[in-house]
């Protein structure tokens, strides 16, 4: 008898440089924002350990299913060999030498020898007695019956086969692998050759085997938590190798950002990092000296106007004299001449607010500028600069009386010329004027004044521009009454006292300016950068300017704004004392 290498298998299968680490900023970040910021999945750290994770656990997985299973087949094919091969020897042996009719008797004693053998098996033997009845004689009632065998290997084992070819026996050995109560079992069966020949069946228990390829599952699952830790352990030592320049080069990156142009990155090795080191080193340096030469043209720059505007002064007094005496002569002067002095006076004056605005304006980006300070009624102050300037019919004032800040008076009258000057001439009256108090705990007291007006409002792509030096709206109107940089010494001012002026539209229509200072500006102070100090350095960073209204029309208002002056409620200014009335200040005041 042969084994034919068929298999209905029913049991399932068993699973299976200058810059450091840690400088630049790291240091002024608090640990756990620092931790939480390296747990990030974002974080290039934690994808390359994901990463080489899923490699190893892939790889390790692989490896150990393939292991697993190929030990199974061996340990499963070994014992399953070794027991049909001596099953096989047995029922040649011991089932075929049995009379043609056996009892039950010699059917029990034949098995009983057959289950002795080596491999351990239980054994049945069926067979047809004198009478043809069936008789059945097992090494073991309790663990092996008939009903233990299924009955598609019954039926395959009683099958005769065709004799011819390459088969050479009418029956062979079949086995199929089964599994009872949770416990695995190799089932095989023959039949004698012959006519009344008895048909044998054996049962091996795979519990020994299983039990051995369950510890070689757990074996390998942890051989795979170890692959895949020792893989974390490896992928975080190189992504410190990787990223430790990656780190330093955002180090570096954000001192330079911070405005520490002398920022340079160690360079060693000929990789790319090395190569991107040497790349930023050569933009830094390129950068460095791009802005100190940048640095330089701009100080000379502001030293030209500080000079010129300085050496006008003069000669500007001098011709301010002369068109004061010709305005007073000017009724009795020739009418043909009249005119003319009329646009010398006018231009002469604007020549001197230009003058007077200019030296105001290097003396911010010089930041030299410097706040005198005193305690002062808003409602009070207000009331002054409009009055002054002859507005009381043109403004709606809306402010009560006891709101005090410490500010500087001259600046804040600027200030307020300035934005109400702007509202009135651009915008129509009434302006609205309304002031109010506000707290929080990020900003402290801090007073708010908004100057709305009435007219069509800002276009959207000047708003950006308001306060930009010299802007206009439109290339074909040049020429302007004001000089470009009323909106511009606003916001100077309110910077320097530690505050900002915003304009937007009002959905109700109009533009609105909001002013918004600190009443107490030395409270700033105690950082270690005073408002001047601060104003002059956003002044030379952003350069602001005056530019409010219509397309096409100039908008900058021009108030008398040297520290060596007083305009609105501190008196006339040094070039129109004489003829500074409250009419000439509101003409002079609205012209933006």
């Amino acid at each position: 008898m042969t084994r034919a290498e068929t298999q209905a298998e029913s049991r399932a299968r068993t699973p299976a440089d200058d810059v450091e680490d840690g400088d630049g900023g790291g240091a002024r970040r608090g640990p756990r924002r620092t931790v939480l910021a390296r747990l990030r999945f974002t974080s290039l750290r934690l994808r390359l350990v994901v990463v080489f994770g899923l490699v190893a656990l892939t790889a390790a997985v692989s490896a150990s299913g393939i292991a697993y299973w190929l030990n199974r087949e061996a340990v499963l094919t070994r014992t399953q060999d070794a027991a049909l091969n001596d099953f096989k020897e047995e029922m040649q042996n011991r089932a075929a030498s049995l009379p043609k009719d056996p009892t039950k008797d010699e059917l029990r004693r034949a098995a009983v020898q057959m289950s002795l053998g080596s491999q351990r098996y239980s054994v049945l033997l069926i067979a047809r007695d004198a009478d043809g009845k069936t008789v059945v004689g097992n090494s073991d009632l309790d663990t092996f019956t008939r009903d233990d065998v299924p009955k598609s290997l019954r039926d395959t084992v009683n099958k005769r086969q065709p004799v011819g070819g390459g088969n050479k026996d009418e029956y062979h050995v079949f086995w199929q692998r089964i599994v009872t109560d949770g416990t695995p079992y190799l089932v095989g069966g023959a039949r004698v050759i012959g006519d009344g020949g008895p048909t044998g069946y054996m049962l091996k228990s795979l519990e020994a085997e299983e039990q051995d390829l369950s510890s070689l599952g757990w074996s390998l699952g942890i051989a795979t938590a170890l692959a895949l830790v020792g893989a974390a352990l490896l992928a975080q030592a190189a992504a410190t190798t990787v990223l430790k320049p990656v780190h330093r080069l955002g180090v570096a990156a954000r001192r330079l950002g911070e405005g520490e142009l002398h920022t340079r990155l160690r360079v060693s090795g000929t990789d790319e990092l090395a190569e991107l080191s040497r790349t930023f080193n050569s933009t830094a340096a390129a950068l460095e000296k791009k802005v100190a030469d940048m640095s330089a043209r701009e100080e000379s720059s502001r030293r030209f106007v500080a000079d010129m505007s300085h050496e006008l002064r003069t000669p500007l007094t001098a011709i301010t004299a002369v068109t004061e005496v010709l305005e007073e002569e000017e009724d009795s002067l020739d009418p043909m001449i009249a005119p003319a002095v009329r646009l010398v006076v006018s231009e002469t004056r604007r020549l001197n607010d230009l003058v007077e605005n200019l030296m105001e304006v290097t003396r911010f980006d010089a930041g030299t500028a410097r706040l005198v300070l005193d305690d002062v009624d808003i409602a009070d102050q207000i009331t002054a600069c409009i009055d002054a300037r002859a507005w009381l019919d043109a403004v709606d004032l809306d402010a009560e009386r006891g709101i005090m800040a410490r500010l500087d008076p001259r600046r804040l009258d600027v200030i307020l010329a300035n934005l109400i000057g702007n509202a009135l001439k651009h915008g129509g009256s009434p302006v609205r004027v309304s002031v109010r108090e506000t707290r929080s705990a990020a900003r402290g007291a801090e007073l708010t004044i908004e100057v709305r007006d009435n007219g069509p409002g800002i276009p959207q792509d000047v708003l950006p521009h308001v306060f930009d030096r010299f802007y206009k709206a439109s290339a074909s109107r040049p020429r302007s009454e004001g000089s470009g940089l009323g909106l511009s010494i606003a916001l100077e001012n309110a910077h320097i006292h530690g505050g900002e002026i915003t304009a937007a539209n009002s959905p109700a229509g109009g533009a609105v300016f909001t002013l918004r200072l600190p009443q107490d500006p030395s409270d700033g102070e105690a950082d270690g950068e005073d408002g001047c100090d601060r104003a002059g350095r956003e002044g030379r960073e952003g350069g602001g300017g005056g530019f409010r209204g219509r397309p096409g029309d100039r908008v900058d208002v021009d108030v008398d704004t040297d520290a060596d002056t007083a305009g609105g409620t501190t008196g006339g200014t040094a070039h129109d004392s004489t003829h500074d009335s409250a009419h000439d200040a509101a003409t002079r005041g609205a012209d933006r």
